[in-house]
């Protein structure tokens, strides 16, 4: 039996046309794995199938985005779920430890690892800014208390995500991970960064359309902030959004009658928070930087 694997986790890949990054990375995982593949064309799903027969294969009829791993989270039969880019996976020992940690903090319904990128395994400098967050936290909860994260290192608590609804499927991908963050510590979740917890990383070189990734981050942030933030940070995001990417302008008001039916300010204790967090940004104490690509699109 391996002693590293761990059978309260699931872990939920999503992925389109990634067949290859896939063989690499499958044999890695050391727990149930559900592979949510977003209407692949190459041919892959069929033959991950057929190499790993334990793996759960789900073959959706469209592209969803980040949203495919709701789908995954919803088929898992374990407590909590951890999420898996289709070029990255879990270091052995860290899925039952952070079982271990929300078993013991039943209050904590996401926990973010530490992510070393490359062969080499450079921090992600995502991970130095968790680390350097500057909003606390409760005593007697492991590690500083965050409201961001990068979806192929995290490991949440299945009921908590589920509660809250999961990936916004009208975000696609490109910064899905914000409106969620909120909604978990909105509904009084915890969201912490445990370093002793580690995803391994294996990007490829750029290779998208990056004018294109543009408009899509400034739109979801512009919808984000109409979904859930005050109007004075809904209209400072509006002005950088116009000045980045005016194209994203048209996007968001295709979406603004849906945004504005769904909008639900956050707790004052949340938004105070992420206050916070960008004044830290802004001082240059704190940073979370934009990742240099995304899984499931």
């Amino acid at each position: 039996m391996d002693a590293s694997r761990n059978d309260d986790v699931t872990v939920v890949v999503a992925t389109r046309n990634r067949r290859d990054r896939l063989f690499e990375t499958l044999p890695e995982h050391r727990a149930p794995v559900i592979l949510v593949d977003n209407a692949s064309d190459d041919g892959g799903p069929e033959e991950i199938a057929s190499a790993f027969p334990s793996v759960e294969v789900v073959r959706l009829g469209e592209n969803i985005g980040a949203a495919a791993r709701n789908e995954g989270v919803r088929r898992a039969g374990t407590p909590y779920v951890a999420f898996a880019d289709d070029d990255s996976y879990w270091s052995p020992g860290s899925l039952a430890r952070a079982a271990a940690l929300m078993g013991a903090h039943p209050r904590v319904g996401l926990l973010s690892a530490r992510v070393l990128i490359g062969a080499e395994g450079r921090i992600d400098p995502v991970s130095e800014a968790m680390a350097a967050a500057p909003i606390g936290g409760a005593s007697g909860v492991p590690g500083p208390k965050i409201l961001g994260f990068l979806s192929c290192a995290v490991v949440v608590r299945r009921e908590a995500f589920l509660a809250v609804g999961g990936f916004e499927p009208r975000l696609f991908v490109y910064g899905e991970e914000s409106l969620l963050a909120m909604d978990l510590a909105a509904a009084g979740w915890e969201l912490r960064y445990a370093p002793e917890l580690v995803v391994r990383h294996f990007p490829l070189p750029a290779g998208r359309d990056r004018g294109a990734r543009r408009r899509i981050e400034a739109r979801n942030r512009m919808l984000t902030a109409l979904l859930r933030r005050p109007a004075g940070v809904v209209a400072r995001t509006a002005a950088t959004v116009i000045r980045e990417s005016p194209a994203a302008v048209v996007d968001v008001a295709r979406q603004l009658p849906w945004a504005l039916r769904h909008r639900r300010p956050l707790p004052p204790e949340v938004e105070a928070d992420l206050v916070r967090l960008s004044a830290a940004c802004c001082a240059g104490t704190a940073r979370f930087p934009r990742r240099p690509a995304a899984p499931a699109g």
